[in-house]
């Protein structure tokens, strides 16, 4: 499969995890296609009749059994207020696991993708190198958002994404590619050298015909997978621009929230406004 294919593969989930290996700054989850454009800026944590918001694992505010709390005190509120809050806790509440079972298949989707695509091209052992690094990318990812029983966690602030791809992730990343990177680029060189033409030119342009193939043949095989989670990327972002709406309302009518912003348009990246 190529670059274009690969990318292709990522883009049709509308679910964009805006990290590296290198981490970048002010990296965080966000949900973004042609018409839809949410980021998160906190860490959510969804229990039974409790939800909680948390920055770098600090609480910032949650809602538990209707009621409100913010930095560990609690706000009182007026009927319209509380439809409000009850309102917000049962959208949020909803979206978070639907995010979680997004995510999981994302990767597992991924996972399939890439090992298909190079292991005809790179043969088993660089096959099972690439598997090795790919596992390392899912238990990554299941730190940034997981299931436990009835309770449900995600990760979407910078910090919390740096402690899942932090250095020790890094290191992992540069051994398979240094004790596969030889392999690789053997079984690569064999693979081009015996493709069908007569001069070097001819059979880098009969690799690349291979290499189409494999991509459109992958395409074929997860196709229906495919368009699947991208009609639930869609949807989740949907709902969360509703969430976005129904949070900006929320914030107006009770001040001690104004600070903090969960949901937001992922063009505009401060935390408060």
């Amino acid at each position: 499969m190529t670059n274009q294919h690969l990318l292709k593969a990522a883009a049709v989930t509308g679910l964009v995890l805006s990290t590296t290996f290198a981490m970048p700054a002010q990296a965080k989850i966000s949900f973004s296609d042609d018409e839809c454009n949410v980021a998160l800026n906190y860490d959510i944590t969804v229990e039974p009749k409790r939800l909680q918001v948390s920055d770098q694992g600090k609480e910032q505010y949650r809602i538990e059994m209707g009621e409100l709390y913010v930095n560990g005190k609690q706000v009182e509120l007026d009927a319209k207020q509380q439809a409000l809050v009850n309102q917000y806790s049962d959208a949020v509440s909803k979206q978070v696991p639907e995010v979680i079972d997004l995510v999981g298949d994302v990767v597992v989707l991924a996972t399939q993708a890439v090992s298909m695509a190079l292991t005809p091209i790179l043969g088993d052992a660089a096959g099972s190198q690439i598997d090795e690094l790919m596992v390392g990318i899912q238990d990554r990812v299941d730190e940034l958002a997981y299931q436990q029983g009835d309770r449900f966690f995600l990760g979407a602030t910078e910090t919390t994404m740096e402690n899942a791809f932090n250095e020790e992730f890094e290191k992992e990343i540069e051994e398979v590619m240094t004790n596969s990177i030889g392999t690789m680029m053997m079984a690569l060189g064999g693979q081009i050298m015996s493709s069908e033409g007569g001069s070097f030119e001819e059979k880098m342009e009969a690799f690349g015909r291979k290499m189409e193939n494999i991509g459109d043949d992958i395409e074929m095989q997860i196709a229906e997978q495919s368009k699947d989670i991208e009609h639930r990327a869609e949807k989740v972002c949907e709902n969360f621009q509703s969430v976005v709406e129904l949070e900006q309302q929320l914030r107006r009518e009770v001040p001690e929230l104004a600070p903090y912003v969960l949901t937001q348009p992922s063009s505009y990246v401060a935390k408060s406004e």
